[in-house]
């Protein structure tokens, strides 16, 4: 249990130290991954930016869903989602998720690209990882951007989906593997829902510090 997602960050860069100065990028998914990716990468003095990553959601249960898209359209499903879900429902709800990338994109980085990650240490960081779709993308992502290593990181994961970010990563750091995981809200004392404005707060606040310590 933590605290909030700065106690849970602070926490997890304490756990990445291993990759403190080194030439590694701290991508966090926003909206919440960007708050504990901030610390992260206070802690570990590297430079932090967001990866945006969209769950695919399911038209009746839009807690759930069926799969993730990133920015550069990387996309992961589940396994039979063809079966469950006509195509052209399935392609509007990825028309409609790419949208809303495109404008977190304008809004977090002002159009800007990706920092260049080909042959770079990447570790992505979440507020907690559930089903598991977002990171997928996310690994998927840098996988196509040629990284050279591609860690996963998080406070919290359960277990089952822990050993699978450790299939499709080469390094996995979770504070909490839980045997029973419901939701990641679970697992805060004081959850709340990060909003754009937060969001960017922590990105400009990432880049004044590392000015002031460069």
């Amino acid at each position: 249990m933590f605290k909030d997602r700065k106690e849970a960050g602070k926490r997890l860069g304490k756990m990445l130290e291993p990759y403190k100065h080194s030439d590694a990028v701290v991508l966090a998914i926003p909206r919440g991954g960007v708050e504990v990716g901030f610390y992260v990468a206070r802690h570990l003095d590297l430079p932090l930016s967001v990866v945006v990553i969209r769950k695919l959601p399911f038209p009746d249960n839009t807690e759930s869903g069926f799969g993730a898209i990133a920015e550069d359209d990387s996309v992961y499903f589940i396994d039979k989602v063809y079966d469950w879900m006509p195509f052209d429902k399935i392609q509007a709800i990825i028309d409609k998720q790419k949208n809303e990338v495109q404008r977190r994109v304008k809004a977090y980085r002002d159009k800007n690209h990706l920092p260049t990650i080909t042959n770079k240490i990447v570790i992505l960081v979440d507020d907690g990882i559930a089903m598991g779709s977002t990171m997928q993308a996310a690994v998927m992502l840098c996988r196509n951007k040629k990284a050279r290593k591609v860690i996963v990181a998080a406070p919290v994961a359960g277990m089952d989906t822990a050993m699978e970010m450790a299939r499709i990563a080469d390094d996995v750091i979770i504070a909490e593997k839980p045997m029973e995981f419901h939701a990641v809200a679970d697992f805060y004392e004081n959850w709340y829902d990060v909003g754009d404005e937060e969001v960017i707060d922590f990105l400009n606040r990432s880049v004044l510090e590392g000015k002031k310590n460069g």
